[in-house]
């Protein structure tokens, strides 16, 4: 088969994914063998190839917002058959008995593995997942349409938890990409008002065709104080503005898995008045089945931009760039 390696990791610009050819990969006993029909592009993928997370597995194939169907199961597999259509996320594996697990935080878990960075991802022909952490999808939606739910809206969704935002409460989102877009569409659809922040024009009028209640700049004040904040821009310097833009008792959220550095805090204006400022890692499965069950109940629909899995290099330049609204596709034409 073929597949995208980051042969070394290093700025999108300079090209450090190739296109090698590999064994179609043999699922262990545990796992499913999964034919890759579309895969998300998530700014994960970028900081794996850039080498913003440090390497775990070397010339490994990126994409874990997997849209795909069961081309073979490992012996010890129930539950699936060929041709079942699943989706593979970030979370790959957990050790399942660790205290972490055993409170429900697997997310948590040290031993946790990721799709994509430990293990080869969607970027290819096929890829591989234990079965006990596929996702069965849909039968009535596109894969394109699917696949950044699996990544991006999952961890949105996690996010938009953690800020405790209270029933009708007032949401500022900074950063407008693929996460951001179908958190607001939930947040909405929830009864929130929701206020954009972030730097792209098309990002911003996105916004405003899904009914966010402002949209601007990513250093402006919103309208209003806010009850809770997500940043999904990977910019340390934005937290002090999200944390003013909360009101008293306000949580700001950290949605991404890497973050430039944050500059000192000013207590009495960024803090004082019980104001949290939280991170989030990961996601639970309980995350993905719950996100999933809610976009089909609202109508959670990505705004995606298609690419032929040839052309992955350039996704994730568009992406880094700010080429696009909303979120990019991969749709495998390798095989």
């Amino acid at each position: 088969m073929r597949a995208w390696a980051v042969t070394e990791p290093g700025p999108v610009e300079a090209d450090p994914l190739r296109l090698v050819r590999r064994p179609v990969p043999e699922p262990g006993e545990d796992e499913l063998l999964v034919r890759v029909r579309a895969c998300g592009v998530c700014r994960t993928d970028l900081h794996v190839t850039e080498g913003d997370l440090p390497v775990r597995r070397a010339g490994v194939t990126p994409g874990h917002e997997v849209v795909g169907t069961v081309a073979a199961l490992g012996a010890g597999v129930t539950g699936f058959r060929p041709g079942d259509r699943v989706g593979v996320a970030w979370l790959r594996r957990t050790d399942g008995t660790c205290g972490y697990c055993a409170r429900g935080a697997e997310n948590l878990c040290p031993a946790s593995e990721h799709t994509g960075w430990d293990a080869d991802g969607g970027y290819a022909e096929y890829t591989t997942v234990p079965a006990a952490f596929a996702h069965p999808l849909p039968g009535d939606v596109a894969d394109v349409a699917l696949a950044p739910l699996l990544c991006a809206g999952i961890i949105g969704y996690r996010a938009l938890r953690r800020t405790s935002l209270p029933p009708g409460g007032r949401l500022g989102l900074y950063g407008f990409g693929g996460s951001a877009h179908l958190c607001a569409q939930l947040a909405l659809a929830e009864g929130a008002t929701v206020h954009v922040l972030t730097r792209g024009a098309a990002a911003r009028r996105l916004a405003l065709e899904l009914g966010a209640a402002s949209a601007g700049d990513a250093r402006d004040m919103p309208p209003e104080p806010l009850d809770g904040a997500i940043l999904f821009a990977p910019a340390g310097d934005l937290v002090p503005s999200a944390l003013r833009a909360l009101d008293r008792g306000g949580v700001l959220s950290v949605a991404g898995i890497h973050l430039s550095d944050i500059p000192p805090l000013h207590y009495t204006d960024e803090l004082f008045y019980e104001k949290e400022l939280r991170s989030v890692t990961s996601n639970t499965r309980a995350d993905a089945r719950e996100f999933l069950t809610l976009a089909a109940r609202h109508g959670v629909r990505a705004t995606t931009h298609t690419y032929p899995l040839s052309q992955a290099p350039q996704a994730l330049r568009d992406l880094k760039a700010g080429r696009f609204d909303g979120a990019a596709v991969l749709v495998n034409d390798l095989s």
